[in-house]
């Protein structure tokens, strides 16, 4: 069952969202060529502490870290490593906190150095994506309409939606239902309420959409090696339309 969450909860995950969205902010600007990704896991810990909030992701279902960095052929959830960042590459970074009892999430695909038009352009697919998605967001809209929209542009644009993962709800816990696929038909689903909060997160490939887990235990990446790319925001439902807490 979908919580509804009140006009104060949602004032609250809002607060810690926009903590987040600061954080994630500095994160980018440490991503550059030559830095490992668990040098970014160090500062994000670091960022976190400092703000007096709390790792959403640590030791949930056993994870091992408080960022996910995904390089790649990686989709989501890498942890951390002595990878190097290198020229070309392009990053996902996946975080989430606990603030006052309520969990925020949100993710971004940063290019590291000089990246191909190409990889730029999956970049911006994706989060044009997002920004499509939440915009359906809307009381009466269904999930099916969400996910249809997602997929519709993105293999409109020649990409393709990963199937197998998906967003989810969010609020006293880190995952609560629903599940917010990145594909579906209009109208099917559950319908859209005032006062639900979720988190809508595009992952998009370049080959092919089926995933693969990583040598790590915990990472996805793509079947074929192709590229792939992650956004995510949580957003609430309010009567006057979808309003993005992680920003």
């Amino acid at each position: 069952m979908v919580s509804i969450k009140t006009s104060q909860e949602i004032s609250l995950i809002r607060e810690g969202g926009k903590i987040l969205s600061e954080i994630i902010k500095l994160l980018k600007k440490e991503s550059k060529v030559g830095i490992k990704t668990k040098d970014l896991e160090k500062k994000a810990g670091e960022l976190i502490k400092k703000r007096g909030v709390k790792p959403s992701f640590l030791n949930f279902e056993g994870y091992p870290a408080v960022l996910c960095s995904s390089i790649n052929e990686e989709i989501v959830h890498a942890i951390p490593s002595e990878r190097i960042l290198r020229n070309g590459d392009i990053l996902s970074l996946d975080l989430g906190i606990y603030f006052k009892g309520y969990h925020s999430d949100m993710a971004v695909t940063v290019p590291i150095g000089e990246v191909l038009p190409e990889k730029r352009r999956l970049i911006w697919v994706t989060k044009k994506t997002l920004k499509l998605a939440i915009k359906k967001s809307r009381i009466g809209n269904t999930f099916g309409d969400i996910g249809n929209t997602i997929q519709r542009y993105v293999e409109g644009q020649g990409f393709n939606v990963v199937r197998d993962l998906c967003g989810h709800g969010i609020g006293k816990r880190l995952h609560e239902p629903p599940q917010v696929l990145n594909f579906g038909k209009r109208h099917r689903g559950e319908k859209i309420k005032e006062g639900m909060v979720f988190c809508i997160e595009p992952m998009i490939t370049m080959g092919d959409w089926k995933i693969k887990k990583s040598k790590d235990g915990y990472g996805y990446e793509t079947k074929d090696g192709s590229l792939s790319c992650h956004f995510e925001h949580t957003i609430a439902i309010t009567k006057e339309g979808p309003i993005v807490l992680t920003e």
